[in-house]
């Protein structure tokens, strides 16, 4: 969520917004400049962030309640793919950094992972209704950094088993902390749990919305992201390839599984507080996992189930969205000027994210469905106008210069 190589979310150095080299220029390695494209989609992952937070309820439904349902659980998503990114560009784009350089970074990237766990505790210590995801972030920089030397190939492999395996791991771990008392005991240890009204580690790790187990696999698949090309034009259509066979695999595969398992929809439905599992294979309406939830959980695709499928079809929407933004960019340097406002959010994402939860905090929210619609457009043009003035005087955001000024004393590892 920042502008800059140093940000907690991708970036690099930053020139003026435009298209990217000509056609003409030499073959090259991935990008050393800042990609305008990764900027624009992490403003949108903002806006979607905000739909999710101070936007109406889905339910209102027609138009407007199926894009807020499409922002929700998909943006944060998009948010931790490009997090990874961001780490490989700390860490060294295209060759990782060795040698004093690479421990250097590295030991950017832990007070970076550091201060947002902290950040985020301090958030949610505001008590507003967002689910603060920066301490998830945090800790999944910690738990991913040994990762950061790993080639494309081996990167998304590595999210790919994770992906296939750790929500069936977090599962089965849940359920335990539902039936026994060894959380409690952990917790009970914990200086994190002490800090404020959390479970600390266990519900980073395991209870939490956005559980490391599970969701550092988005971020992996972002830091094998960082590792392409996205210049060449090949390499974005198959990137946009690859994503959408992930979407069909994890919404689809969802809806075929929910169809094919007998009973499954209506046990999903029965366990999990009065949720509606119909459209369980795309949406959040299925409700959240309980100490009840049956092994059926695991065949619902909702965006925030933890499940495979819901791994596999969030990342798939992740990498799309990648992919026409940066072809947004270089193919269209006409259209780029009016998307222009959504680039400039994400160059100042971190202190965008944070400033519409301090604003949470002091006016509150809406409950009518048209007066929310109203505070939305607010908090969107709120934004924008402070990104467009922000990115014409300073490089960084100003929570991004202050994570970057944070992460200087690194600069004296040996």
């Amino acid at each position: 969520m920042t502008g800059n190589a140093s940000s907690a979310l991708p970036s690099t150095v930053k020139p003026a917004l435009g298209p990217g080299p000509p056609a003409a220029a030499p073959a090259r390695a991935p990008s050393a400049g800042r990609l305008i494209g990764i900027d624009l989609a992490r403003g949108l992952a903002v806006f979607g962030m905000y739909a999710t937070h101070v936007g109406p309820d889905p339910s209102v439904g027609g138009p407007v309640g199926f894009l807020l349902e499409l922002a929700r659980g998909r943006s944060s998503a998009l948010f931790a793919v490009l997090a990874g990114f961001t780490l490989v560009i700390i860490s060294g784009r295209p060759t990782p950094r060795t040698g004093r350089a690479g421990r250097q970074a590295a030991g950017r990237v832990v007070i970076r992972g550091i201060v947002l766990i902290a950040l985020g505790f301090a958030l949610t210590a505001l008590d507003t209704s967002v689910a603060v995801i920066l301490s998830f972030y945090g800790l999944i920089f910690l738990t991913v950094l040994p990762l950061y030397r790993l080639r494309a190939t081996t990167l998304a492999v590595i999210a790919a088993a994770g992906a296939l395996v750790l929500p069936q791991v977090l599962y089965v771990i849940q359920q335990s902390i539902y039936d026994g008392t060894w959380s409690d005991t952990v917790i009970a240890w914990d200086p994190l749990a002490r800090i404020g009204d959390s479970d600390g580690f266990v519900e980073l790790l395991f209870t939490g919305e956005y559980p490391v187990l599970t969701w550092a696999s988005f971020m992996i698949a972002g830091m094998a992201l960082a590792r392409l090309d996205l210049i060449d034009a090949k390499v974005r259509t198959r990137l946009a390839l690859t994503g959408g066979a992930l979407v069909v695999a994890g919404y689809g595969g969802s809806w075929l599984a929910l169809h094919l398992v007998a009973r499954a929809r209506t046990v999903i439905t029965g366990a999990t507080d009065g949720g509606s599992a119909s459209s369980a294979w795309w949406s959040d309406s299925v409700g959240d996992i309980t100490d009840s939830t049956p092994p059926e959980w695991l065949l619902v695709a909702a965006p925030h189930s933890q499940t495979t499928f819901s791994i596999l079809g969030n990342t798939g929407v992740a990498l799309a969205i990648v992919a026409a933004c940066v072809t947004a960019v270089h193919r269209t340097p006409h259209v780029m000027r009016l998307l222009r406002p959504a680039a400039a959010v994400g160059m100042v994402s971190l202190s965008a994210y944070v400033l519409h939860i301090v604003a949470l905090r002091i006016f509150g929210s809406e409950d009518d469905s048209m007066s929310v619609l109203l505070v939305l457009s607010g908090y969107i043009a709120g934004a924008t106008v402070f990104a467009m003035l922000w990115t014409r005087l300073f490089r960084r955001g100003p929570l991004e210069y202050l994570l970057h000024m944070a992460t200087r004393p690194a600069r004296r590892i040996r």
